[in-house]
């Protein structure tokens, strides 16, 4: 029986192209019914780690809706049991090397926008308290966005990232996400992993299989 992690971004990011509808109500039905199919026949099971239902539903005002506890039923929700698993001691030394690398870009990027602000408002002068907040907020949008760039992309941001992986880990199972950081991890670890796209595919070859 082959087994599959799901990540959160599947379902909302319309990018990964699981080919099961152009909308998140859509791919979650459809995927619910070939889940339902598969787990009857004894062919495949999915798997979701608490913390990623929980951020799954975060994007959902009614909780109660159908759709979503007919999805939930059919998938298995379990935590990875952290204290039986092992993991090689180079994947720690990659993970504190790449948090030292990202640390040190943020703060180069800190300081090259701390001294754009200065150079602007050295060039203006008798600034109003409104004019000011317009000057500044250009740059502080333009910090954020490349300091979170810098730090995050690529990364391991959550909890809930690092859940996906070990569980994965733990269940011998497909890793399926398209999340650049959670399969460079994953890959970092050493957990099998599914490509989103081909994802529908392999699920249709077992259903006729």
């Amino acid at each position: 029986m082959e087994k599959y992690i799901l990540d959160t971004n599947l379902f909302f990011n319309m990018e990964a192209d699981l080919g099961l509808g152009k909308k998140t109500e859509e791919i979650i039905i459809n995927l619910t019914n070939i889940i339902f199919r598969l787990k009857k026949e004894k062919k495949a099971e999915f798997f979701m780690p608490p913390s990623i239902v929980s951020e799954f539903l975060g994007f959902f005002e009614n909780k109660e809706q159908l759709f979503l506890k007919n999805f939930l039923s059919v998938i298995t929700i379990k935590s990875p049991e952290k204290s039986k698993i092992n993991f090689p001691s180079t994947v720690f030394y990659q993970l504190v090397e790449d948090i030292r690398n990202r640390s040190y870009r943020g703060l180069n990027i800190s300081e090259e926008e701390i001294e754009s602000a200065g150079r602007k408002m050295m060039a203006e002068k008798d600034l109003g308290k409104k004019d000011f907040q317009i000057k500044i907020g250009a740059t502080i949008k333009n910090f954020r966005n490349r300091y979170r760039n810098a730090t995050r992309t690529g990364f391991l941001d959550s909890v809930a990232d690092l859940d996906l992986i070990v569980l994965a880990f733990e269940q011998e199972a497909f890793l399926v996400s398209s999340d650049e950081g959670v399969l460079k991890w994953g890959r970092i670890f050493g957990v099998k992993e599914m490509p989103s796209e081909v994802f529908q595919k392999r699920l249709g070859a077992l259903l006729d299989g």
